[in-house]
Parts: C-alpha cells; sequence; structure tokens
C-alpha cells in the first residue's frame, strides 16, 4: 500500500479514543487536524512529543486546529501515560496498524544489528477540507511540535 501523499483526502480508518469509543479519522474534517503518530507510551522521546504539544494545544486550538496523537498502545495504557503526565492532548489507538500502513509509518527499524517493524515518527497535518498538506517524517522530537504549531498558522492564515 502506498503511503498517503500531499492533496490526498484523509482515509476513513477507525482509531479507538482513550473512553474505548470509536475515533474515525475522515468524521474529523471541518478544522485542521494535526496527527502525530509515535513509538511509545512513557518512553522519553514520546513523553517529550505529548509533553511538547500539550503545553501548546490551546495555541492550536486558538487557530481552530485540533491535535491527535496515535500509536499502538491500548486505551488503558493511553490513560496511565495521560495521568502521569497531566497530558492535554488526546491521544488515540491503532491497535490493528490500519492507520499506520495508510500513512506509511508502520516500517522496518534496526537496532544494535537487529531489525525489526516499528513506527516511524511521523505528523501530518490536513486542512479543514481533509486533504494532507504537509508531512514530517522521521521526525527529530526538539522544536517539533512549535514547527508544527508554524504550519498550522500559515495555513490558517493563507500563507
Amino acid at each position: 500500500m502506498m503511503a498517503i501523499e500531499e492533496g490526498e483526502p484523509i482515509p476513513a480508518i477507525e482509531l479507538t479514543a482513550v473512553n474505548g469509543e470509536a475515533l474515525v479519522l475522515k468524521e474529523l474534517t471541518g478544522q485542521p487536524l494535526v496527527l502525530y503518530f509515535y513509538p511509545r507510551d512513557d518512553t522519553s522521546g514520546c513523553t517529550r512529543e505529548a509533553q511538547d504539544f500539550s503545553a501548546l494545544l490551546s495555541e492550536f486550538e486558538a487557530l481552530g486546529a485540533r491535535v491527535l496523537g496515535v500509536s499502538k498502545d491500548s486505551p488503558i495504557k493511553h490513560q496511565k501515560f495521560i495521568s502521569k503526565y497531566d497530558l492535554t492532548v488526546p491521544l488515540a489507538t491503532d491497535a490493528n496498524g490500519q492507520a499506520m500502513e495508510a500513512f506509511g509509518v508502520w516500517v522496518q527499524k534496526s537496532m544494535y544489528g537487529k531489525t525489526y517493524m516499528g513506527i516511524d515518527r511521523s505528523t501530518f497535518l490536513f486542512d479543514s477540507a481533509g486533504r494532507l498538506v504537509r508531512a514530517w517524517r522521521k521526525v527529530r522530537v526538539p522544536g517539533h511540535a512549535v514547527d508544527v504549531l508554524e504550519a498550522v498558522k500559515d495555513l490558517v492564515e493563507g500563507r
């Protein structure tokens, strides 16, 4: 399957919200959407990224944008992660990996000479019509949430 590319519509994929309810990506249109994929709750880089998006969440919301973090972790694990770090950014579960496949973020990785499948930290920005306007792949966490916020400002202000 080819990964989503700029200009394409958000896929009609279902995730699971922290409360266990279904969350259909296609139903999140009508406002800009920042969708970020991260490897795992409660690891250093993923924690920092969630904290950074949480710290800026009110600024994203002031621009009319939603932010949603996605990993394979269960809703219960997300709840513990949110509580442990007082996160405000919403998180969702892609247990079957359908979204990760569609976005091309489920990739072969290697560490210490061993290869394995994992999530490539990536972020996607959709306009209010649900079209992909920007993708960040192989994200480095420091400063990333600020960069995404600037891209949302550009989108909203028509720059």
